[in-house]
């Protein structure tokens, strides 16, 4: 349950933290060594966005975390209106206005000492803020992201790690990244044993091809501002698909653009050596990305932080 347990005394101004009944500085939050979400990355998490004072599509982000913990196998005591509340806390304790908001199940220690079966995990709840946090640079979102898609690296197969379940399996995405910023790219994107376009670390893809907008359906998180951006396509009456993406096709494409919520939807002007729209961001995109922040002041999607 929230707790109204708040060193006062302490700085928050860079992050706030709710871990063991208690908030605290996020830089003084801390798990134990042999907690199974550090040494097995046993864990799940989702991350929620607070902009201009308010949290944006909260109850959507609450609902993806809960069908992650099924997933999962994950259990905690605190409710829905529990972590609704401890998320509010910790912001306005840290008194960001723009703040980047995870919060965290994990599998938890052994109460057996040694014991190998995760049953015998006490699974614990946390959460924490930090001033927002671009997954793109502000720069590179107003100038285009360049992506590379690595041969070599291969996005985790979903039958081996669900990632419709937020986690911390980032093995595929830090090798395809270590390349890219090697080879002077912003970001990796990777592609599955078949060939098909997944995802990037903390962000999905989408193309648009003589009029018609296409995302990957499968080895992607649903992400949130994925969702937010097939509501504004619909908007802006633009035919979607849902489908699986071949290389050919992004290549192929008129514009790309990523979705994420360290920054919403953001222009992807090149892919490899393939360059989009002369280099600069494409004008739906644009259009796009123009919708998606003025949705932020719409009091139905979004609620007040009482500071």
């Amino acid at each position: 349950m929230p707790t109204d347990k708040i060193d006062t005394a302490k700085d928050f101004s860079k992050g706030a933290a709710w871990m063991w009944g208690k908030v605290l500085p996020t830089s003084q939050a801390a798990l134990p060594v042999t907690d199974w979400g550090l040494t097995h990355s046993d864990i799940t998490y989702d991350v929620v966005h607070a902009w201009d004072g308010r949290f944006f599509r909260l109850d959507d982000y609450l609902t993806r975390f809960e069908g992650s913990l099924e997933k999962l196998n994950l259990n905690i005591e605190q409710s829905r209106d529990d972590i609704r509340t401890i998320l509010h806390q910790i912001v306005s304790k840290s008194q960001l206005q723009h703040a980047y908001v995870s919060f965290v199940a994990s599998r938890g220690q052994p109460t057996v000492m040694g014991s190998r079966d995760p049953r015998d995990c006490q699974n614990h709840f946390y959460a924490w803020c930090v001033p927002f946090v671009w997954v793109f640079p502000e720069d590179v979102v107003k100038r285009g992201a360049r992506l590379q898609v690595p041969d070599h690296v291969k996005r985790i197969a979903p039958n081996s790690v669900d990632p419709t379940a937020k986690n911390y399996h980032w093995g595929d995405f830090t090798q395809g990244l270590i390349q890219a910023k090697e080879q002077s790219f912003d970001n990796t994107l990777l592609l599955d044993e078949n060939g098909h376009v997944t995802e990037g670390p903390g962000f999905n893809v989408f193309v648009l091809k003589d009029g018609r907008i296409s995302t990957p359906k499968s080895g992607v998180l649903e992400g949130i501002t994925r969702k937010v951006a097939l509501e504004i396509c619909q908007q802006h009456g633009i035919a979607v698909s849902v489908k699986d993406l071949s290389m050919t096709e992004l290549l192929d494409a008129d514009e790309v653009f990523a979705t994420t919520t360290g920054g919403g939807i953001v222009p992807i002007t090149r892919v490899n050596q393939r360059s989009y729209s002369n280099d600069a961001p494409g004008e739906t995109t644009l259009a796009l990305q123009a919708t998606y922040w003025q949705w932020h002041q719409n009091g139905a999607m979004s609620e007040a932080i009482a500071y």
